[in-house]
């Protein structure tokens, strides 16, 4: 068993960083320029050659200090540090801390849409060779940078007996429809703030309303049965492809009968007649923003929205405006444009302001509809035997291209 130490350093950011840095090691590192790719040559065959010469690993985002614990176990090759906090490649002064920080590193664990690296980034970091990520895709990274630069991005397949049907994400989509629609926050507030706090408000009930989604594939797909079948909802879906033969495939999928699942006939169809709303698009630059001022406004007043997919595919600033306005009952949102939220994000608005004076409720979740503790210890493993793999000039599995 391997001991960690435990020190703090600082970045020249224009807010508090606290970054925990656990070492594993001597430090050491090869380096090559910036302007082009890099030596893949460099697995470790070749550096281990060199007893005393270690690889530099640099950990980011990982807050709950998963990590460490499952690559220790190759600390007689690297050394480790891990920064907890993130640093935001779009600020300027995170940007350049950013490559402060990871310019001496050969390899880099991320975690999923958090810290961004775009080729200002990339191709300020000569030394470094592997990006891990967690999951299977990660639209904060460059790809294109990467391949140009010879970065080799490895990413992460299921959790560890995953259940195939059934995904965190569905769950997390229930919980903000029924935490949005039941004002769950808003109740529990009410009574932890005062000693006679009881109902202050009414909430909406699921049975027979319709349950609108905006794509239907795998996550709108689990989205629809769990609507259908656990709260007696009628489902009605739209996306650019959908027709009524693809929905009633996917329901069958889940063993409901054809036609469980309608087709609207437009995408303002979908947005008129549901009660719930819940966004399951894939984020690509033709789908940004698909949701945006004309799809709210023609939404019920009665009618809660809910995106656990991906921020941007919602106008964000229009869809503030119609919250404010109280232009529908309110929202569930697990995810948003800037992760992690920026210091002045209307979104960290106290809890006594949405809901109040017209406005509509909203209930915040920070991006934790994956981040469940059994996925992240397999990711972290996943990581740790792809490096193994690196470390001894090997082929890492699930490279991204």
């Amino acid at each position: 068993m391997h001991k960690f130490t435990q020190t703090t350093t600082a970045a020249a950011a224009t807010r508090r960083l606290k970054n925990t840095a656990f070492t594993l090691g001597h430090t050491g590192a090869t380096t090559t320029t910036a302007t082009t790719p890099r030596s893949k040559s460099l697995s470790l065959s070749a550096m281990s050659s060199n007893s005393t010469t270690k690889v530099k690993v640099a950990i980011l985002d990982d807050y709950a200090s998963i990590a460490p614990d499952h690559f220790k176990d190759l600390a007689s090759k690297i050394d480790i540090q891990s920064f907890p906090e993130t640093l935001n490649a779009r600020v300027p002064a995170e940007h350049d801390a950013l490559i402060k920080r990871l310019r001496p590193f050969t390899v880099v664990s991320s975690m999923r849409e958090r810290t961004q690296f775009p080729k200002s980034v990339l191709s300020a970091l000569p030394n470094l060779k592997v990006l891990l990520t967690t999951g299977n895709r990660n639209a904060a990274i460059d790809m294109a940078a990467c391949a140009e630069l010879g970065v080799t991005v490895v990413g992460t397949g299921p959790k560890p007996n995953a259940v195939k049907g059934y995904d965190a994400t569905n769950e997390m989509t229930w919980a903000l429809i029924l935490a949005a629609a039941k004002d769950v926050v808003g109740g529990d507030t009410v009574v932890k703030a005062s000693p006679t706090g009881w109902q202050t408000t009414l909430v909406a009930g699921l049975a027979g309303k319709t349950l609108g989604l905006l794509g239907l594939g795998k996550l709108g797909t689990q989205a629809a049965a769990t609507g259908a079948l656990g709260f007696g909802m009628k489902v009605l879906a739209w996306s650019n492809s959908l027709t009524q033969e693809k929905a009633d495939e996917a329901a069958k999928s889940r063993g409901l009968p054809a036609g469980t699942f309608q087709v609207a006939t437009s995408k303002r169809d979908l947005f008129e007649r549901a009660d719930v709303l819940s966004v399951h698009y894939v984020l690509s630059e033709r789908s940004r923003g698909i949701v945006g001022a004309d799809d709210l406004a023609a939404m019920k007043k009665s009618a809660v929205l809910v995106n656990t997919s991906r921020g941007p595919l919602v106008d964000e600033s229009a869809l503030v405006g119609a919250l404010e306005r109280g232009a529908i009952r309110a929202a569930g949102l697990d995810v948003f444009d800037t992760e992690p939220l920026p210091e002045d994000s209307p979104w960290r608005k106290p809890s006594n302001h949405w809901g109040t004076n017209g406005r509509s409720r909203v209930v915040i979740s920070p991006h934790m509809g994956y981040v469940e503790e059994e996925t992240m210890h397999g990711w972290y493993e996943q990581q740790t035997e792809a490096l193994r793999t690196w470390l001894e000039g090997g082929e890492m599995k699930g490279i991204i291209r």
